[in-house]
């Protein structure tokens, strides 16, 4: 202390003194409560000047009179805090003893504060917080812990903090005085405040979660002030980064961690750490590789260039709902990353007109094997990424793509092992009705569809004229215009027991094979979601038993050719089956008789041209189905000698092929076995191996001639088709190459 401020401080101290004495020799220790007692105080602490020195630092002892009358403990004596203090003494008290706050307020709040992180050295008293002589009520807007200015108190100490707090959404809203919105003490609390790292702390990072949402979650008016639904907001607990934190894993991403601790933004905010320009930077604090990796590709660089439409972390993986890749319930999930999350872009006629990018790739994809099979639940299959990459994705012009011509072969190789360079010729996306994208799948496609409407139209129209003949035929009988023929109760076997086995084994494979391979072209199918809800594991299971079901057809099929060639009954059979000229005419005398031009009916032996037709066809459709099939089941090897081109061909011949074998096998056979009016509701020679004479009688007269002749002369061949003698109907029909169809 200089000379100069010793003689001003030593009038100050003494006249201070005597003021002391004199008030001391008037008797005020006698009035330590009364009103004498604080004007006693106020006489020394009045003074503006009046310091002390301690610990080398000058405190200043002034009390602001007017302030303390104004403040919440106006009303009570000096002596309701400051406990133990002589006032004629000088010091009051030695040692002075520290205010306690709690003495009055004994809430469990404030006991609190003594295990607080603030109270641990003593830094931080009440004082600092609330003020000393000049305590107001916390509602007041003069308080320093009020709600809208504890921000300001707290900043004192924890600067960079209050300005971070300053920008962030939670200040936008207080200043705007809503009544939900929080401040410090909201999230910290105000007298027992833990560090973050303490367990009991409603910040720790367990915690955190937990804490955010009791706001953002629970309480409806701030859900609706941020525009989410319950569900959005409470994801996050079921997500991969939830779990991990339930779990112990304290690395895990928490709220803060996303959108910031205390300079949380709107997400439409530039500066916002989720915002879609800063969101790969905020991942990446986590996700290093992946963050590096997504920045160089062309979803990253686009997104660097400032398009607002190109992909991010979120766009993909999704806000709260993130899920690991493995969980069926995650987007980027093996069964769902291409339809829920590559086609939002990429199956936009928007986009595609925006940017260029080509508008057939998803189509593309959900047509072809990968895209049909993904759809119907396989996981093995390749999808999306399996070839352009997760994060990496770059064009194919960039000789670092994975679906770069130099890489492609590598590529396809991932699931193709041995694929060669002709995996990467020619297209890989292609449509069958993509005219100008691979022509010949779609004349193939195009030349089949014209051929399946003129074969089952005429096949259909056919039946039709058939069914609305006999069904009048039927109707004559009944109201008496035709005469009612009569026939001995003989059966004709119709199929030996070699034949009906040969049957059976047919139309098992078929079933299975039709139902197996359109579970496949169209998985989505009302029939196919039924067999999935019954069997969930089914379509995993579906290749293998389309697989099973075409080697079983084989076998019999080469059953079916040793029996023709081996055997005398199958080398009648194929006699009998061989197109003859009167096919020809017997097609023409029946379209005539179905039309109502003619009243002659076409006699048929064995088979006639409707059996020789479904037979030919048959051998047809499985030379076909069974070539392509090959084509597309052993795929490495074929493609690696015929190209992808080869592959693309015979699938779409495959399907067209199966399309119009079922159809046939529908309006043609299924017309004659079980729907036609003659033998409705079956034809039972499938099981039994017999037919009716009246069968005979009505489909094959000419067989039925000859077996009588033959049975006649005594000399029946021993043939298994031969049957029992037979009486000849009571009315009998008229003979020669045409006849007029005998009544019912």
């Amino acid at each position: 202390m200089t000379s100069r401020s010793r003689a001003g401080f030593l009038p100050v101290l003494l006249s201070s003194l005597l003021v002391c004495a004199s008030v001391y020799a008037a008797g005020g220790v006698a009035t330590l409560h009364g009103q004498s007692s604080d004007a006693a105080c106020t006489m020394c602490h009045g003074v503006k000047t009046l310091t002390a020195t301690r610990q080398g630092r000058k405190i200043p002892l002034y009390v602001d009179g007017a302030k303390l009358q104004a403040s919440a403990h106006g009303a009570l004596s000096c002596s309701a805090c400051h406990k133990g203090f002589n006032p004629g003494a000088i010091p009051h008290a030695a040692p002075v003893q520290k205010v306690r706050c709690e003495s009055c307020h004994a809430t469990d709040e404030i006991k609190g504060f003594g295990r607080s992180v603030h109270a641990q050295g003593g830094a931080v008293t009440c004082k600092s917080c609330h003020g000393a002589h000049d305590v107001v009520p916390v509602k007041s807007p003069r308080s320093g812990v009020n709600r809208m200015t504890v921000a300001a108190t707290c900043g004192k100490c924890h600067a960079a903090e209050a300005e971070a707090f300053k920008v962030s959404e939670h200040a936008r809203f207080l200043d705007r005085d809503a009544p939900q919105s929080p401040n410090c003490v909201i999230c910290h609390g105000s007298h027992k405040v833990v560090a973050v790292q303490d367990e009991a702390s409603p910040l720790n990072r367990k915690n955190e979660p937990g804490f955010c949402l009791g706001c953002h979650l629970n309480d409806p008016a701030i859900r609706g002030q941020v525009g989410f639904s319950e569900r959005f907001m409470s994801g996050y607990l079921t997500t991969v980064h939830g779990k991990a934190l339930a779990a112990g894993n304290l690395g895990a991403a928490t709220c803060g961690d996303c959108h910031g601790v205390h300079d949380e933004q709107n997400v439409r905010e530039s500066t916002s750490r989720i915002n879609k320009w800063n969101l790969a930077d905020t991942c990446g604090k986590c996700h290093t590789e992946e963050a590096a990796a997504y920045k160089d590709s062309t979803h990253g660089m686009a997104v660097a260039r400032g398009s607002a439409e190109s992909p991010t972390c979120t766009s993909c993986h999704g806000d709260h709902h993130i899920y690991s890749p493995q969980d069926p319930r995650s987007t980027v999930s093996r069964a769902n990353i291409a339809e829920e999350v590559c086609a939002n872009c990429h199956n936009s006629v928007k986009l595609s007109q925006k940017y260029g990018i080509a508008a057939d790739r998803f189509a593309s994809f959900a047509d072809s094997f990968h895209g049909l099979a993904s759809r119907g639940g396989s996981l093995e299959v390749a999808n999306c990424a399996s070839c352009h990459g997760v994060h990496n994705i770059k064009p194919s012009s960039d000789p670092d793509s994975t679906i770069s011509a130099k890489n492609l072969t590598t590529t396809c190789g991932n699931c193709h092992p041995g694929a060669n360079e002709n995996f990467a010729r020619g297209l890989v996306h292609v449509q069958e009705a993509g005219e100008t994208r691979e022509g010949v799948l779609f004349w193939i496609r195009t030349g089949y569809l014209a051929f399946i409407a003129v074969v089952i139209g005429l096949m259909f129209i056919h039946n039709l004229l058939d069914f609305l003949k006999r069904t009048k035929r039927r109707f004559d009988v009944r109201w008496g215009r035709r005469p009612l023929s009569r026939y001995s109760p003989a059966q004709y076997v119709r199929m030996t027991a070699l034949d009906r086995l040969q049957h059976a084994g047919l139309l098992v494979s078929f079933l299975l094979l039709a139902m197996t391979g359109f579970m496949l072209r169209f998985p989505d199918a009302w029939w196919v979601n039924a067999i999935r809800a019954y069997w969930p594991q089914f379509f995993e299971v579906r290749g293998i038993v389309h697989r099973a079901a075409a080697v079983s057809i084989m076998s019999f099929s080469l059953l079916h050719v040793i029996v023709l060639v081996f055997t005398r009954h199958g080398r009648r059979l194929a006699v009998d089956l061989f197109p003859k000229w009167r096919d020809v005419k017997d097609f023409f005398i029946n379209v005539r008789y179905l039309s109502g031009w003619s009243q002659v009916k076409p006699r048929f032996d064995r088979f006639g041209y409707i059996e020789k037709a479904e037979y030919w066809a048959l051998v047809w459709g499985m030379v076909i189905m069974f070539a392509t099939g090959v084509f597309l089941w052993f795929n490495n090897f074929f493609i690696n000698h015929f190209t992808k081109l080869a592959w693309d061909v015979s699938r779409t011949i495959h399907f067209y092929e199966a399309l119009l074998a079922t159809l046939a096998i529908v309006v043609w056979h299924f017309y004659y076995v079980i729907f036609n009016p003659s033998i409705y509701p079956m034809n039972t020679a499938w099981i039994t191996g017999k037919i009716s004479e009246k069968e005979m009688a009505e489909e094959h007269p000419l067989e039925l001639e000859r077996l009588r002749e033959e049975a006649g002369r005594g000399d029946a061949a021993s043939d298994a088709s031969t049957p029992p003698a037979a009486a000849p109907p009571t009315e009998p029909t008229t003979t020669g190459p045409e006849a007029r169809p005998p009544g019912e």
